[in-house]
């Protein structure tokens, strides 16, 4: 199906990338939702990237977002002052970036760097918007990252959004013909996260109108799919909705604010693994897995990891969507029940093991992948996932924060409106 002309989801952003002088290898770093409870990544990361021009330096991981204060959010914002004032991030103009990304443990994988209109995308459950979340947003942990976002002059986007394009292949086709655009950047990630090459579009009227016909359903649309970022394109959202409050009806239409940032990927590109998302938890009591036990369909194996007893089966249901919904739903009710326990989402059945046998009192729940093909048909029907229900490959897969977007209006560049 068309779009109707008067629901416009995809604009062209006007890009900003690092000047030549700077190290892409440390300016790029990988999105601040990973690798949450290893801080001697970002220990070994801050080591490496030390003071120079980093968006490392722009961003709070989340690793240390209990402790975040007002301090570490004016730094960022300092931060970015800086590098607007030392012109450390120029334009490149309006422009969408092909993306071509390799990692050590995956295929390539193609997207397609844009703008989404934030009026277009909802997170909340049964949203009928073109642009819709994948899994629950977890309300309380919007305003931290809103506190970090409202005072922020550009965003450093890490959300991937997925697309049904299974016979057209717009990202598949521009790739195919990728000689005709100029190379933007072409280098190796820093802390194994693979090669990642970028390439200019500036034609792209012609794009745009293909992804209008991708579109699924027709009394219930949808284009795009948050696959990773959903919290941080709810925050986007939130921001948006109070800048809203503040400015005219015809400010609205031209905000800054009101577009986010995102890359697009095909939900079937060859490069894109599906993986599951599993749980740790801390600070265990002996009645958690007696409970667990109990609060679950018994139909495939999988397995759990303690301290005590080592890697040990268990029997979690047939159907990944409901496994998701059964096992999170008895851990949100047991963390109610028990305050001093906590949780973690882990990538990586090695990383599962490893964070459990650091962290006495602590259990792992190894949870399955949920089938591609099946996942815009759930939406479909008005469901969401439960919150970190998949992943989009392992943590290092993660996109990496290269290309900027102006969110606000920019006081240091003579003035101008961005």
């Amino acid at each position: 199906m068309s779009l109707n002309e008067k629901k416009r989801p995809i604009f062209v952003p006007e890009i900003f990338l690092p000047i030549a002088s700077i190290d892409l290898k440390k300016w790029a770093v990988v999105a601040c939702d990973q690798f949450t409870s290893q801080p001697s990544y970002w220990k070994k990361l801050r080591e490496y990237v030390e003071d120079v021009p980093s968006t490392y330096h722009l961003i709070l991981p989340e690793v240390y977002l209990e402790t975040m204060n007002d301090s570490m959010i004016s730094n960022i914002n300092q931060t970015m002052e800086d590098y607007i004032k030392n012109d450390y991030i120029k334009s490149i103009g309006k422009s969408m970036v092909l993306v071509e990304r390799s990692t050590i443990k995956d295929k390539r994988r193609l997207g397609l760097i844009m703008s989404i209109d934030l009026e277009t995308y909802d997170f909340q459950e049964s949203s009928k918007s073109l642009i819709r979340a994948t899994e629950k947003t977890i309300i309380e942990r919007i305003p931290p990252r809103v506190k970090i976002r409202e005072k922020a002059y550009f965003e450093l986007s890490h959300v991937m959004l997925l697309v049904d394009d299974k016979h057209e292949k717009i990202i598949e086709n521009l790739y195919d013909n990728k000689q005709k655009y100029p190379l933007l950047y072409d280098f190796e990630l820093n802390m194994d996260g693979g090669h990642i090459k970028g390439y200019q579009i500036t034609e792209c009227d012609e794009i745009i109108k293909k992804f209008n016909h991708v579109v699924v359903g027709t009394n219930n649309p949808i284009l795009f799919l948050a696959g990773d970022g959903n919290h941080s394109l709810a925050t986007a959202k939130t921001h948006w909705e109070n800048i809203k409050k503040s400015i005219s009806t015809e400010e609205q239409l031209t905000h800054p604010a009101r577009f986010a940032l995102v890359e697009v990927v095909n939900i079937y590109d060859q490069g894109l693994k599906f993986e599951g998302i599993h749980r740790v938890l801390f600070n265990v009591e002996d009645d958690f897995l007696i409970e667990m036990f109990h609060a679950v369909d018994k139909e495939v194996e999988t397995f759990i990891y303690t301290n005590d007893i080592g890697k040990a089966p268990f029997f979690i249901p047939k159907s990944a969507p409901k496994a998701y919904e059964q096992v999170q739903t008895f851990i949100d009710e047991y963390l109610e029940r028990h305050k001093k326990v906590t949780i973690d989402y882990v990538h990586g059945e090695n990383e599962l093991i490893e964070i459990c046998q650091n962290h006495p009192h602590s259990v792992g729940i190894k949870m399955p992948c949920i089938q591609r093909e099946a996942l815009f048909p759930y939406i479909q029907e008005g469901k969401v996932l439960p919150r970190k229900s998949f992943s989009m490959g392992c943590a290092t897969a993660k996109r990496y924060y290269l290309e900027s977007q102006f969110i606000t209006y920019n006081k240091h560049l003579k003035g101008d409106k961005l």
